[in-house]
């Protein structure tokens, strides 16, 4: 049955999802990859369509922007819908030295200075971590990929922040993170990573850096924002069909 956010029903989602933030680029991709898409939920404008790739089913939904919105959508799919992984396709903000704007990178881990998943398991730091299989699917697609010369830019596999400010940031804590290794920054992942540890389920965030918070002589522009994601998504499926 529909839920207060999603009007799908029972069967009309696929046991994988692709998850991008916006909604419009949900319907990009759609259209790019599935065959024959079909729009099932669009409650909020938030757009849901499934088909197929090579025969197999794939849905693509958007989650809105931060942690509490992609938080509604993930436990809808996860709890009412069966879905069984979700692998948020996005953009990011470099924050490591060896990352540069046009990379992936695979988040293997979210840190993150929300509170969403401080109450999970009382008096426990919980760790937000991407499900292992769907990481080591992502990376060897990376690996085939690079040797065939058909991904823009280099694949990083690491930590990243999930943030709920996107524009209040304290003193020196970026430069902080980039000592610790953290690759980038965004604003969604530690709470899927807490979804789908809480119903068992698989959740992966594969995201291109657009701009790089530490040097922005090299972003992207909102348009680039919008097309540059091919190198992202060819890992995301591989990801979510494995």
């Amino acid at each position: 049955m529909p839920t207060p956010h999603i009007r799908a029903h029972s069967g009309d989602f696929a046991p994988a999802v692709l998850m991008p933030g916006d909604p419009k680029r949900a319907e990009r991709i759609a259209t790019l990859i599935l065959e024959n898409p079909r729009l099932v939920t669009d409650i909020r404008g938030m757009l849901g369509f499934t088909g197929t790739v090579n025969g197999q089913p794939l849905s693509i939904m958007g989650s809105g922007m931060g942690q509490p919105s992609a938080s509604i959508y993930a436990t809808e799919l996860f709890s009412h819908y069966d879905v069984q992984r979700i692998i948020r396709i996005g953009t990011a903000g470099g924050i490591s030295p060896n990352v540069a704007v046009g990379d992936v990178v695979i988040a293997t881990g979210a840190h993150t200075d929300s509170a969403m998943n401080q109450l999970r398991i009382p008096g426990v730091n919980f760790s937000a971590v991407a499900d292992f299989h769907l990481a080591q699917a992502a990376w060897e697609e990376s690996q085939r990929a690079a040797a065939n010369g058909q991904l823009d830019g280099k694949v990083h596999a690491g930590t990243i922040i999930s943030r709920d400010h996107f524009y209040f940031t304290p003193e020196g804590q970026t430069e902080k993170l980039a000592a610790h290794g953290v690759l980038a920054v965004e604003m969604e992942a530690a709470a899927l990573y807490g979804i789908a540890a809480h119903h068992g389920t698989q959740a992966l965030a594969i995201l291109t850096v657009s701009d790089h918070l530490l040097d922005h002589s090299s972003d992207m522009s909102a348009q680039e924002r919008e097309t540059r994601f091919q190198s992202a998504l060819k890992l995301a499926v591989a990801a979510a069909l494995s």
